[in-house]
């Protein structure tokens, strides 16, 4: 596997566990074998709870497990964890803290998101993400256009498969972590449950993913007080006016060298910038 400079963690398109050859026919008839990615159910218990059944490609679970509950604000101290249980064989993880949650009102709000598979947000998310305030800071579009190179050419499943999402945790312009899923919310959860492993400060960080720019994504990367999102995909509605009330820098369709901020546009520094006249749809 190549792996970018200083890239932590990238995608394993070699591991044989995340993909598997299918045969099918193309339009002519003719046969073809295609790789295609994994995906299985992993079940999430919060101590003796049942949380959610999620659908995932089924590396770094615990990663995954602890980002998931941290995102959705029914952990908010990495401390109180005091393991994580892993079963491959009925494929659950068991999260467990030194005293019970509050996560059954925060059941009881459970409503379902615009996100693949099993993407789900609380209630009260909206509201809790008003009392975060992210650190401001400027993002140099000489970032942007380095990450969008690095990614893009970073071997990953998407590039062999396809029908996969993409996160990527970077610094300035360097990735860091590159997680992939089948959802673009797992995805982002497992770069979400490393940073807590690690204590990594999200302050100065960058969040990049190929999926849409929704509400849930702009959730999560508030909760994780990621200051910047960015997407080569477009946005919602809902999605801006969470990025706009939250403080968060929001960059969308970043294809080559074009862009747009819908939120967060003054803490844009154009240092590698040129002029077009023309704008590609998505």
């Amino acid at each position: 596997m190549t792996m970018q400079p200083s890239m932590q963690i990238a995608p394993d398109p070699t591991n044989t566990r995340l993909m598997r050859p299918i045969q099918g026919h193309d339009q002519s008839g003719r046969k073809r074998e295609i790789m295609v990615v994994e995906e299985s159910a992993l079940t999430l218990f919060l101590n003796t709870t049942e949380i959610i059944t999620a659908m995932t490609i089924g590396d770094y679970p615990a990663y995954l497990a602890l980002g998931f509950l941290f995102n959705q604000g029914m952990i908010s101290d990495m401390n109180a964890v005091t393991g994580v249980d892993i079963d491959d064989e009925l494929n659950v993880v068991v999260v467990r803290t030194r005293e019970q949650t509050d996560y059954e009102d925060r059941l009881a709000k459970k409503i379902r998101t615009s996100g693949c598979a099993m993407g789900t947000v609380f209630g009260d998310l909206a509201d809790m993400i008003r009392t975060i305030t992210l650190t401001p800071g400027t993002v140099r579009t000489s970032w942007l256009y380095a990450l969008t190179k690095a990614i893009n050419t970073t071997p990953s499943l998407y590039l062999a498969a396809g029908a996969i999402h993409g996160c990527v945790l970077c610094h300035q312009g360097t990735p860091l972590v590159y997680m992939e899923d089948v959802g673009r919310h797992n995805a982002v959860d497992k770069i979400a449950g490393w940073m807590k492993c690690h204590a990594v400060q999200p302050h100065d960080k960058i969040l990049y993913t190929t999926g849409r720019l929704t509400s849930e994504m702009i959730l999560k990367s508030v909760m994780m007080e990621i200051p910047v999102l960015v997407s080569r995909s477009g946005f919602t509605a809902w999605g801006v006016e969470l990025a706009r009330t939250s403080g968060l820098t929001l960059i969308g369709r970043l294809r080559g060298r074009r862009y747009l901020c819908l939120s967060g546009e003054d803490r844009l520094i154009r240092d590698d910038d040129k002029d077009t006249d023309s704008w590609e749809t998505p």
